[in-house]
């Protein structure tokens, strides 16, 4: 009798080779798209990198001269100039992806939107690599499946953050000014410190005295604190006083708009002349009343500091009381000694002009 061999093995093998050869295009093509998506995904981190370095930079730009005016050339060139600097000179930003304005505080954790309106402090772009700029990205392996190239593109928003508080290392100007002296003026304009009014009582009788030195820390500070203040800016023993008197309801930071009682002096002391000369030219805070307390003569004098303002000193003159003055401007700062305040939606409680460090909000 004959044994027949069982063919099934031999017919397994040929269906698997059929089955190979069936799935190697796919197979391949997983592969090729594996490949080339890993390339896109780091050219894509590398674009954010170049939009995230470049909105951070140039949105310092946005910090206005004294007059309130604001160079958005400036904002422009840096930008293009950190996406040159992390590509090729040949790295292009259209001007229909930059974006400068102020941002809307009700939208700025949710689809921020932009004002045209008011000081800016806000610059968003959009870095490309597509038909319309800089080429697409060039592939490798899915050329097979026709993709020869595919379009990156990513976009990153910076804001300056407003200033919260006045902290120590903060520089100050301990000069008194009324509100609504400083509420008239608008950033540009000039006016002297000191010698251009005279102190009111609650009725707004005028009372000896022009607005004068403020002891910001121990009570009847000296000339020589006074002088430190001015220099160095403030102290954390400054701060430590205020807080032991009940002045303040911590130590570690003046409120910007939280009402605060500080004792003054009506008078200017030559003793601090030298240091108010060397600060020509820079930018200081100058606290801001609203209210007068105490005895309302001379060192006696209370002031009740509901706001902190940004100045420039331009000059100052000590020829005898009747024509010593310290000439101001309005103005803007970028400092970053200033806290910046937690919540950039609060428009109320911050220091009006004063900007801190910037920060990435998409």
């Amino acid at each position: 009798m004959t044994n027949k061999k069982p063919h099934h093995r031999t017919e397994r093998r040929g269906a698997v080779v059929v089955l190979v050869a069936v799935l190697t295009v796919p197979l391949l093509g997983m592969v090729a798209f594996a490949v080339d998506y890993g390339y896109i995904l780091k050219i894509r981190t590398d674009l954010q990198r170049t939009a995230d370095a470049a909105v951070l930079a140039a949105v310092q730009n946005l910090v206005p001269a004294a007059d309130g005016k604001q160079d958005l050339a400036a904002v422009r060139s840096t930008l293009r100039s950190y996406a040159m600097s992390n590509n090729d000179a040949s790295f292009q930003i259209l001007d229909s992806d930059i974006e400068i304005g102020r941002y809307d505080p009700a939208t700025v954790y949710s689809n921020l939107t932009l004002l045209s309106t008011g000081t800016f402090d806000t610059v968003r772009v959009t870095v490309r690599r597509d038909s319309t700029a800089n080429d697409p990205v060039s592939l490798f392996f899915s050329r097979v499946l026709g993709m020869d190239e595919a379009p990156v593109t990513a976009s990153a928003t910076a804001v300056l953050q407003k200033a919260s508080s006045v902290d120590p290392g903060a520089d100050v100007l301990p000069f008194a000014m009324p509100v609504d002296v400083w509420e008239a003026r608008e950033p540009g304009d000039e006016w002297n410190l000191y010698a251009d009014g005279k102190l009111k009582d609650t009725l707004g009788n005028e009372i000896p005295g022009n607005w004068g030195t403020l002891d910001i820390g121990p009570t009847s500070n000296s000339s020589a604190d006074i002088n430190d203040q001015i220099l160095d800016g403030l102290e954390q023993s400054d701060l430590d006083a205020l807080y032991a008197e009940g002045r303040i309801p911590d130590d570690t930071h003046v409120g910007g708009n939280t009402p605060t009682w500080m004792n003054g002096d009506t008078g200017l002391s030559s003793g601090i002349k030298q240091s108010v000369l060397q600060i020509h030219g820079e930018t200081r805070l100058v606290p801001i009343y609203d209210t007068l307390g105490g005895a309302l003569v001379g060192a006696n004098v209370e002031f009740r500091i509901v706001r902190w303002g940004v100045v420039r000193v331009l000059d100052s003159n000590w020829s005898g009381s009747k024509h010593t003055r310290v000439m101001i401007r309005k103005s803007h700062t970028y400092d970053g000694d200033l806290r910046p305040h937690a919540d950039l939606g609060e428009t109320d409680d911050v220091i009006e002009n004063a900007f801190t460090s910037p920060v990435l909000v998409e």
